[in-house]
C-alpha cells in the first residue's frame, strides 16, 4: 500500500477552493483558491457607489469641521467667563506656596 495512495481533490463548501487530500497522510496537501467574485455587475453602479461614498466622506468631513469650530468659541466663551470672575472677586488667587 506504501506509494499507491492517490490523491483526490474536495470542493470546500465555505471558499469554494479546491483542497487536494492525501488519503495515506490524511491531510491537505494543497489548495487552490476560487477565482475571486465580483460583487458589481457593471462598470456605471461601481462609480455610483464609489461617488456615494465620497459625497458622505465630505458630508461627514465638513460635519465635524463645524463641531470643532463649535467647540472652538465653546471654549473661548468659557475662558472669557473665567477670566471675568477672576477680575471680579475680590480675593486675590491662592498661591501654591502659601498652601504649605
Amino acid at each position: 500500500m506504501a506509494g499507491s495512495s492517490t490523491s483526490f481533490q474536495v470542493v470546500c463548501p465555505c471558499c469554494e477552493g479546491r483542497l487536494t487530500i492525501d488519503p495515506e497522510l490524511r491531510a491537505v496537501i494543497a489548495h487552490e483558491a476560487p477565482p475571486p467574485r465580483r460583487t458589481v455587475s457593471d462598470l456605471g453602479a461601481a462609480l455610483g457607489a464609489l461617488s456615494a461614498r465620497a459625497a458622505e466622506r465630505e458630508a461627514k468631513f465638513r460635519e465635524q469641521m463645524e463641531a470643532e469650530a463649535r467647540k472652538a468659541k465653546l471654549l473661548e466663551r468659557k475662558f472669557e467667563e473665567g477670566l471675568k470672575r477672576a477680575k471680579d472677586s475680590p480675593d486675590p488667587p491662592r498661591r501654591p506656596f502659601d498652601v504649605e
